[in-house]
């Protein structure tokens, strides 16, 4: 069935969209190099709580304050709902990420973290019992077995921390369980508004756990490194906002097919980060394992299995606004289809390609 024609490079303007684009690519694909600039000398879950109460401050009170359109101003069920959200993106996804950087090359987590869309369509199946297509159920199996041939370098010594990898493992799963509750929360309508929510919750959580492990005690700051505090701000200023800004932008002007790509650029940015400048090694079996896992991915994002429209839910409230690939950059720093989902339906076919 052709849906209407939506948003495109032809419609808006092609440099703009490019540029926007190379934004994400590049913001999100260096995240993780700064994570790891921040954890040699910062205590991981509390420099990441900083990071996002910092910004889920500024986000919230930014956005709160230049409307007062119905929905808006959150009650008690929208924040439930951002705490839901945001511990299983921020905390659970994040977490594990910052937490998994601390013995695993930043690199490999990228990828591992690339398995969120996997995730998303396994659940789907499993629990909410939709039907998937045949490249989907091949890219489910091979995109495992990639994330298996990662897994199992460790597990045989290959030089990986096992626990790490499993960290991470915990974190795309966590990412992903929370996008797709994300799809029907009862969340405020302008995004940022809902993001800044999220953050907040999440950012005190991770604060919350990183007291529990004992970051307090690590805390030195005449150990801090000029790296890891620019690598700090980085992730403040240019992985929550300049990243996040230029994908709203793009769902909105481009093709949901064109901005799905980041989920696989993202790592390979990560990889050549983390080997050009943290002497990061990139054997074969990586590059081989890489290849299976964002081929995979690739073949169920066009297969738009990743990003099938949900069925309406009783409790969530209908016209919440982009919210989706917000949740890719929360926490895996450039993961997620959930922001497409949350969009209303007349604009989800919008942005849908044509098929």
């Amino acid at each position: 069935m052709t849906r209407t024609a939506g948003p495109s490079t032809s419609r808006a303007n092609p440099p703009l969209v490019w540029v926007a684009l190379g934004a994400v690519y590049i913001v999100w694909g260096t995240t993780y190099f700064a994570i790891r600039l921040v954890n040699q000398t910062m205590p991981p879950l509390l420099s990441a709580s900083v990071r996002f109460l910092l910004a889920g401050t500024v986000m919230f009170a930014w956005t709160i304050r230049r409307g007062d359109r119905v929905g808006d101003r959150p009650g008690p069920r929208q924040w439930r709902a951002a705490a839901i959200v945001g511990c299983a993106l921020l905390l659970g996804g994040n977490g594990g990420v910052v937490w998994a950087e601390r013995t695993v090359p930043s690199g490999i987590v990228a990828l591992i973290i690339a398995l969120v869309p996997l995730w998303m369509a396994l659940i789907d199946r499993v629990l909410l019992k939709h039907r998937l297509r045949v490249p989907t159920v091949v890219g489910l199996t091979s995109g495992f077995a990639g994330a298996a041939l990662l897994v199992g370098s460790s597990a045989s010594g290959g030089g990986v921390d096992l626990t790490g990898m499993l960290f991470a493992l915990g974190a795309s799963l966590s990412w992903a369980t929370g996008s797709l509750y994300s799809r029907h929360a009862p969340l405020p309508k302008r995004p940022f508004v809902g993001v800044g929510m999220e953050m907040l919750c999440g950012g005190a959580a991770l604060g919350i756990v990183g007291i529990l492990a004992g970051e307090l005690g690590d805390i030195h700051p005449e150990r801090f490194s000029t790296a890891s505090l620019l690598a700090l701000g980085y992730l403040i200023a240019f992985g929550s906002f300049a990243g996040l800004g230029s994908y709203l932008w793009l769902l909105r002007n481009a093709r949901t097919s064109l901005v799905s790509t980041y989920a696989y650029v993202n790592p390979v940015v990560a990889v050549f980060l983390g080997w050009a400048f943290l002497s990061e090694p990139i054997g074969l079996r990586t590059i081989l394992a890489g290849a299976i896992v964002l081929g995979s991915v690739a073949l169920i994002i066009t297969s738009g299995e990743a990003t099938a429209a949900p069925e309406a839910s009783s409790g969530g409230e209908p016209g919440h606004e982009g919210r989706d690939g917000v949740e890719s950059e929360l926490a895996l720093e450039g993961v997620g289809h959930a922001e497409h989902e949350r969009l209303p339906e007349d604009r989800r076919r919008d942005l849908e390609p044509d098929g």
